[in-house]
C-alpha cells in the first residue's frame, strides 16, 4: 500500500494568505501576528498587496516569531490582464525581502508590463511557493490557469471569498488542470483582512519535518500537506484496487477524479473509511473530501497513479 503522509513527522497549521495595514488590510503586522499564534497557528504568511500604492511591501514579519510560532515571507503579486481585464492575483510565499517590483502601481493592468505568468516565474525562480489565488472570485478562465505555468497549487478555499462574496471555491480549475496533466496541489487560506469575518477559516496542515520556514517551504512545494476547515486526515494509503482514509470522526469520505468520477463514503462518526477504486480505472488522480457533521471540510492533495 502505498501511504500519503509521513507519520513519522508532525504536522504544522498554518494559514498563507493574509493581509494587514501595510496594503488593504485593518491590523498591524504585530497584532495579525499575535492573533493566529494566540489562535493555535503554528506558522503564517503575511503577504500584503504588491503594488506601488502600497509601496510594494514584503512585510518584515521576523521579529514576531517566537518558539513554537514562525512565519514565512511573502506578498500578493498583481501584474498584467486576466481575459476579462482585470489583474492577476498570485499568492507567493517564501519570497526574498528584495524581491524587485513589478511595474504595477495599483490594482489594473498597464500595457506592457510583466505578465501574470512571467511575475509568477520570478517568483518561483526566486524561491517561493506560488498558487493561483481565489479563481472564482478573480473570474478566472481555464485559459487564464493554464498560462500560469509555474504555479505549485490551486488556492481550492478561500475564507474571504466565501464569506464576502460566496466566491470561494477552485476546485473546477483545480480538476481540470488536473485533467490536463498539471500536477498542482491545493490550498485553504484566509485571505484575511480583519475587516469581516475572514479568518480562522480555512488552513494548511504541513506534513514537514520541523516549523523552520525551510522545511515548511520544501514541504508545501513538494505537495506533503493537506487542506482543512477543522477535520483532520491522520493517514490516507491505496492501492490499485482500494483506497482507505483515516481521519478525525467525519460524517462523509469522498473520493473524486477524472471527470464524473466520485464515490462517496457516509455515516456517523467515521474514522476508518476503505472506498472501492474500480469506478476510477481510467482516472491518472484521484482526492479525498472530508465533510464533518457540523459541514466542515477537509480535502487531500492529488494523488497520482498509474493507469494500465
Amino acid at each position: 500500500m502505498h501511504q500519503l503522509f509521513d507519520t513519522t513527522r508532525p504536522f504544522f497549521r498554518g494559514n498563507l494568505h493574509t493581509h494587514s495595514t501595510l496594503s488593504d488590510g485593518v491590523l498591524e503586522p504585530a497584532e495579525v501576528c499575535r492573533r493566529y499564534r494566540a489562535e493555535g497557528y503554528d506558522f503564517m504568511a503575511l503577504t500584503d498587496h504588491f503594488v506601488g500604492l502600497y509601496g510594494y511591501p514584503i512585510a518584515d514579519t521576523l521579529p514576531f516569531r517566537t518558539e513554537g510560532f514562525t512565519t514565512l515571507l511573502g506578498a500578493e503579486l498583481h501584474s498584467g490582464p486576466l481575459q476579462n481585464g482585470e489583474v492577476w492575483h498570485i499568492l507567493a510565499v517564501g519570497l526574498p525581502a528584495d524581491f524587485a517590483p513589478a511595474r504595477s502601481p495599483d490594482f489594473f493592468p498597464l500595457h506592457d508590463q510583466e505578465t501574470g505568468p512571467e511575475i509568477a516565474r520570478r517568483a518561483v525562480e526566486a524561491g517561493a511557493f506560488v498558487a493561483i489565488a481565489h479563481p472564482h472570485w478573480s473570474g478566472l478562465t481555464q485559459d487564464d490557469a493554464r498560462s500560469l505555468e509555474a504555479a505549485h497549487a490551486v488556492e481550492v478555499y478561500n475564507h474571504g471569498c466565501a464569506t464576502g462574496c460566496d466566491r470561494g471555491e477552485g476546485f473546477l480549475t483545480l480538476d481540470l488542470l488536473l485533467s490536463e496533466g498539471r500536477r498542482l496541489s491545493a490550498v485553504a487560506t484566509d485571505d484575511a483582512h480583519f475587516s469581516e469575518p475572514d479568518h480562522f477559516g480555512g488552513w494548511v496542515m504541513v506534513n514537514a519535518p520541523e516549523n523552520t520556514p525551510e522545511a515548511l517551504l520544501a514541504a508545501l512545494k513538494a505537495g506533503e500537506h493537506y487542506s482543512t476547515q477543522g477535520p483532520e486526515f491522520r493517514q490516507v494509503s491505496w492501492n490499485a484496487d482500494r483506497i482507505t482514509v483515516e481521519s478525525s470522526a467525519v460524517a462523509s469520505v469522498i473520493v473524486q477524479g477524472h471527470g464524473c468520477a466520485a464515490l462517496a463514503h457516509h455515516g456517523h462518526s467515521l474514522t476508518r473509511s476503505t472506498i472501492d477504486l474500480t469506478r476510477f480505472a481510467h482516472s491518472p488522480w484521484i482526492r479525498v473530501t472530508l465533510i464533518d457533521a457540523a459541514g466542515r471540510r477537509a480535502w487531500s492533495n492529488p494523488i497520482w497513479r498509474e493507469i494500465a
